[in-house]
């Protein structure tokens, strides 16, 4: 479906309408038309398709008899499951500094997920599929034409540490290259990433001085609020920051998201995303020291550069050369399996993040 088909605001509403007053075969994502109801019994709506759209009853009435689909809102939900746009930190984490954590859209959402998972209910499980299928709409939109650069890392990376500092770094530099960061949307190595590309417009002193503020609430145990309102301090002070992607999930809902990537992706379906944080990673993953969830990762990369045909494999970079051979060996498979194919030109081991913006580049250009 082509995304010029689809109205997602007030005002796009409004100017097609202006420009040639039919909305035949257009979908209509998300957008409050209860005051619009002269212009839905005026328009042609034939074909057209409204998600999630408020309307006055007599404009549902008249659009359904043009041939239209109507589906309506979804009472007593804490998410949209048509929604049109990504998240902002801002919108799951909203009342963060006045309320606990657990009052957040993002955890009343976690404990719907939590109530619903596992209750065999065909409605519980469609209204996920379509949050999940709108928010990779969604993602597909806001990174179109981007060289997006994936940063896979534990959540276990706490602030204040040397580890942490150097991810962000990282993130900085790679975005300050004209690269659009995007992670797992956690804490740990994730947040440290998102935050580099955060502070990447800034003065270099930024970052030193928002690494200090974050350091007071280390880890978001044993609380998330105090560590999201951290965070949220870093944007009251600087908040004109860069732009970054994070891609989280419900599924794992003791990481709650963090607040420095500007377009949020969050799932309910774990395998959904990771295969399409990884698939949207187009210019390459940098891989830092991680547990289960980033060894998975690693060859979740691994099997579309495997058995790539007709296109070059996606750059894989690992960081920290002892802990991708010795305590998680995942190096020595990942050579094994690149001899003799064209990703064998395409992976790289280094020391260090400092080593990253060159390996990248380098393999990059690599034939």
């Amino acid at each position: 479906m082509s995304h010029e088909r689809e109205i997602h605001s007030a005002a796009e509403f409004d100017a097609v309408l202006a420009a040639g007053g039919s909305l035949r075969g257009r979908r209509i994502q998300s957008v409050d038309l209860t005051d619009r109801t002269f212009a839905l019994l005026s328009a042609s709506t034939a074909d057209a398709v409204f998600l999630g759209c408020p309307m006055q009853p007599e404009a549902a009435a008249k659009v359904r008899a043009d041939g239209a689909l109507v589906f309506p809102p979804v009472p007593d939900l804490p998410f949209d499951p048509y929604r049109a746009r990504l998240y902002s930190p801002a919108e799951l984490y909203e009342g963060i500094t006045a309320r606990p954590y657990e009052e957040t859209p993002d955890a009343l959402s976690y404990a719907w997920f939590l109530r619903t998972r596992a209750d065999g209910d065909i409605f519980s499980s469609m209204l996920r599929s379509l949050h999940d299928d709108a928010i990779s709409d969604a993602l597909d939109e806001a990174l179109a034409g981007r060289r997006v650069v994936g940063v896979m890392g534990g959540h276990a990376m706490v602030r204040g540490g040397a580890p942490y500092a150097g991810t962000a770094r990282l993130g900085r530099a790679l975005t300050r290259a004209g690269l659009t960061v995007a992670t797992g949307g956690g804490p740990g190595a994730m947040e440290a990433a998102n935050l580099g590309a955060y502070t990447a417009p800034l003065p270099d002193a930024v970052l030193d001085e928002a690494l200090e503020l974050l350091a007071k609430a280390p880890s978001f145990v044993p609380s998330i609020t105090d560590w999201a309102r951290a965070a949220f301090e870093v944007r009251a002070r600087w908040p004109r920051g860069g732009d970054s992607a994070g891609i989280p999930t419900w599924f794992y809902g003791h990481e709650p998201p963090n607040a420095f990537a500007a377009r949020i992706g969050k799932y309910f379906a774990n395998a959904t995303r990771e295969d399409g944080l990884l698939a949207r990673s187009t210019a390459g993953v940098v891989f830092l020291p991680g547990a289960a969830g980033t060894v998975q990762e690693i060859f979740d990369d691994t099997t579309p550069n495997y058995y790539a045909a007709g296109t070059a494999p996606t750059p894989m970079v690992l960081v920290d050369r002892a802990h991708w051979t010795d305590r998680l060996p995942a190096w020595p498979l990942l050579t094994a399996l690149a001899e003799g194919r064209p990703m064998a030109a395409r992976i790289a081991l280094v020391d260090s993040v400092d080593e990253v913006p060159q390996t990248l580049e380098r393999l990059t250009a690599a034939r």
